[in-house]
């Protein structure tokens, strides 16, 4: 048995069909089907459902699967892990961010490459679940994500702040001049969110129903590129978190949203294998170092707010 039969299976059940797993892993088909066929004979188990097309994996299969993630990533780490003992550290980290989080990205990855400058990210906007499906199948490093709000169920997590709510509306809306505005105000003007299956939009669809006001948005998208686009044409407001203030810039306002005040706690979530990778822990410094308001893991965040403070 060798690392690539497990790459390949990976890869294989990541691409659902052969000749794509192939592709990716720059061999030929015959070949990959040949390398997992030997680690069958290796194994002296089926670990493909037998066909002339990828069917899934056998209930053996799915086990040597669950085992190769874990494998891989092992190696994956400790070949970063040593590489960070170079004069000049390189590496490569995969972080799931929520969309609601991305703007936080940018600070994080940038003190990690203050750092280290030889290391590069690949950043994936994810749902919650989708980060954390992501964690537990080792697709990524690390995710940035809500905590408390829903079950965290794998991994560790390092609580980094507070997300607030404010209402994006262009600078000439009605509603621009006002510091706060209540939830059942902000109902009454067509509103762009995001889609149903992102935790923001749960969260948001929470507080306007604690608020008495349910609300149909105008449009939707899984996009906060798309969102801000559409406040930027004047026809639709949007809740977003204020830490878009920054990204937005003058020509739109953010007045906080009130009646309720809500917050939810966004932070990292990661595996943590011990020992715990180099970048890794680069990475969580960073993060803890972009905030102030906790002191250890149990304790709520307080004082710092979004990433732009509080007014």
């Amino acid at each position: 048995m060798d690392i690539r039969q497990l790459r390949y299976l990976i890869a294989l059940v990541r691409e659902e069909h052969f000749t794509r797993a192939a592709e990716a892993c720059h061999v030929t088909q015959p070949t990959l089907s040949g390398r997992i066929r030997a680690l069958e004979e290796e194994l002296g188990l089926a670990i493909v459902e037998r066909g002339q097309r990828y069917h899934g994996l056998t209930p053996e299969g799915e086990r040597v699967y669950r085992w190769a993630l874990k494998i891989v990533e092992d190696v994956d780490a400790l070949t970063a892990d040593v590489a960070m003992l170079a004069a000049e550290p390189r590496g490569r980290m995969t972080l799931g961010v929520i969309p609601s989080a991305l703007p936080l990205s940018a600070a994080l990855t940038g003190r990690v490459n203050a750092r280290y400058p030889g290391v590069a990210f690949e950043i994936r906007s994810m749902t919650s679940r989708q980060v954390l499906q992501a964690v537990e199948d080792f697709q990524i490093d690390a995710g940035l994500t809500y905590l408390g709000n829903e079950p965290v169920p794998v991994g560790r997590t390092w609580p980094l702040y507070r997300e607030d709510y404010r209402l994006f509306v262009r600078a000439d809306h009605v509603l621009a001049d006002r510091a706060t505005v209540s939830w059942a105000e902000a109902a009454a003007h067509p509103l762009a969110a995001l889609t149903s299956d992102m935790q923001n939009r749960r969260i948001i669809d929470a507080a306007f129903l604690e608020a008495g006001a349910a609300v149909e948005p105008m449009v939707e998208s899984n996009s906060v590129v798309a969102l801000c686009s559409q406040i930027l044409t004047g026809r639709v407001a949007c809740v977003l978190p204020g830490s878009f203030r920054g990204i937005l810039g003058p020509g739109v306002a953010a007045p906080r949203l009130v009646e309720p005040e809500v917050t939810h706690a966004v932070g990292l979530v990661a595996l943590a294998p011990d020992p715990e990778p180099v970048l890794l822990a680069a990475l969580r410094e960073a993060a803890l170092g972009l905030t102030s308001g906790f002191i250890d893991e149990g304790d709520d965040l307080i004082g710092s707010g979004n990433l732009q403070g509080r007014e």
